[in-house]
């Protein structure tokens, strides 16, 4: 059967087609006009249903968008997945396009299938200016997608202030909830900033509320280590001695985090400098590992936890705060041995002037030595080790499965062994057996 040839006319619509979707993606606006000129259609799909303006919005060239307007291009043509131009100008942040689409009349309430409005996308990525204008062309605040996340939800994530302001002052509903639980104040703590945070604060977000898992807006901007939000909440009375899903108080996550600010704050309202960390009412359910909860770990004080995470500066508040320089946990780890965890030459250094015992060792028989030599190759190790020897660390201490210092660093990694060569070159190296079982 023959197949019917495409006519003359037919021909030149496609080879128009063609010439403009190559001018779009080039930015050769000049190329694109010439196209439109000898017949191309602005209107027509190209691949994958999406729209020529569209194309356009993606060149980020605001005389390219307005070539395609003023050749008929409608700005409110979808593409296949139901997202108009605006959308797309709004989530690239180009307030020009923005501008020049909401010219053209582009509908600011025409939703993704999803419910996300442009207002939405416009709140998190787009300029200020645009969420006004789109709030006074009649974009609805409170319009909230299939997730229940609304425009002012969508502003606190990105920390957009100004759009978070123009939604409040439009009526946006501050203590709105998703159905997932959060509110607007969590989606601004997630965010990272504190801006946005301390304006829903003074807007009347309920510092109280409590998203999934039980988890406090606290809490939450302490795992986030926004500790800038954290100390807002600390401000408006915050339960310093609720423990996390972690099992941690307030000023544990402070100390592990190294926040100085946070932990001098937190004092000064009366946390515990000894406080434990212990067992949590929080039920893990969204998190890694399929919801299972991290094992147990023995009830541990601030100052351990600082000096863990080599936070010097933390360290010395708190032990000017009241910690007990001699606490030892259930697993016999004390100041030092935690700061030999740290990757910090200060940290250990400070802890030893706590608890001045070099060779102080755990339930497991591990020393500080053997735990600076097993936290392998990083910039500190050198000034770690140099610490030890200066307080006399013994090289030849055995832990509990009979190993020392000495032939850990000998069957360590080479740059671990060479560097402790140099610390310790005084010291002889062990006499290494083969097991023949």
């Amino acid at each position: 059967m023959a197949v019917a040839l495409p006519s003359a006319a037919c021909a030149r619509e496609q080879a128009n087609a063609a010439t403009l979707a190559s001018a779009i993606a080039a930015d050769d606006v000049a190329g694109a006009t010439a196209a439109l000129a000898h017949g191309a259609n602005a209107r027509a799909p190209l691949g994958y249903g999406e729209s020529p303006l569209a194309r356009a919005v993606e060149t980020q060239d605001p005389a390219m968008v307005a070539a395609l307007l003023r050749h008929g291009a409608k700005p409110n043509t979808a593409d296949a997945g139901g997202v108009t131009p605006l959308m797309l100008a709004c989530e690239r942040g180009n307030g020009a396009i923005v501008g020049q689409l909401l010219d053209a009349r582009a509908d600011v309430r025409r939703a993704a299938p999803d419910g996300t409005t442009p207002l939405a996308v416009c709140a998190r990525f787009g300029p200020a200016a645009a969420t006004s204008r789109m709030l006074a062309m009649g974009a609805k605040a409170e319009t909230a997608d299939a997730r229940g996340q609304t425009p002012l939800m969508w502003a606190a994530s990105a920390g957009n202030v100004e759009a978070v302001a123009a939604l409040l002052k439009a009526g946006a509903q501050v203590n709105r909830i998703t159905q997932a639980g959060f509110t607007p104040l969590f989606f601004a703590i997630k965010g990272g900033g504190s801006e946005a945070v301390r304006m829903l604060l003074d807007a009347g977000a309920d510092a109280g509320h409590r998203g999934p898992e039980n988890t406090s807006a606290a809490q939450l901007a302490a795992y986030q280590q926004n500790w800038a939000a954290a100390a807002m909440l600390v401000e408006r009375g915050a339960d310093l001695a609720e423990r996390d899903r972690n099992g941690n108080q307030l000023l544990h996550a402070a100390a592990a985090g190294g926040d100085t600010a946070l932990v001098s704050l937190l004092l000064a309202k009366g946390a515990d400098p000894n406080g434990l960390t212990g067992a949590s009412r929080i039920t893990w359910v969204t998190e890694a590992n399929f919801g299972v909860p991290p094992p147990p770990v023995p009830p541990t004080p601030p100052l351990l936890l600082a000096a863990r995470n080599g936070r010097v500066e933390a360290m010395k508040l708190l032990a000017a705060g009241g910690a007990d320089p001699r606490f030892v946990a259930a697993n016999g780890t004390n100041v030092v041995l935690a700061a030999a965890h740290g990757h910090s030459a200060a940290a250990l250094d400070y802890a030893l002037s706590l608890a001045p015992d070099a060779n102080v060792a755990d339930a497991g028989g591990a020393t500080p030595l053997h735990l600076v030599l097993d936290g392998g190759l990083h910039p500190e190790l050198e000034a770690m080790l140099r610490v030890l020897a200066s307080h006399g660390a013994r090289t030849n201490i055995p832990n509990k499965r009979g190993a020392t210092a000495a032939q850990a660093a000998e069957n360590g990694l080479a740059g671990v062994r060479t560097i402790y060569a140099q610390v310790f070159a005084d010291r002889p190296s062990p006499v290494l057996t083969v097991s023949r079982n």
